[in-house]
């Protein structure tokens, strides 16, 4: 993420904490993402959760829906790919 000033934010009632935009674009943090918080000390860090199934699942449909593509036309695609890697690479 590289040098950043330090922020100050408000704890809500039900300890909720907004992230400053600018931050969760740096560190890549989208909504519905898990994140580990780890205390230190007096302190804590919050990091990005390593991806699991759901999360990738999750990620893969935003996609999807991103592009205007079904998971049918997607694999189809991967089919039709594989079948001309295949065919570039044996003949």
């Amino acid at each position: 993420m590289g040098a950043s000033k330090t922020v100050v934010r408000e704890i809500k009632a039900r300890g909720q904490l907004t992230i400053p935009k600018k931050i969760r674009d740096s560190s890549q943090l989208e909504e519905g993402q898990m994140v580990s918080i780890i205390p230190v000390g007096d302190s804590i860090v919050i990091s990005p959760k390593r991806i699991e199934l759901d999360e990738a699942r999750r990620k893969i449909r935003k996609i999807l829906k991103e592009a205007d593509v079904s998971a049918e036309e997607m694999l189809e695609g991967l089919k039709e790919e594989r079948n001309t890697l295949y065919k570039e690479s044996y003949g």
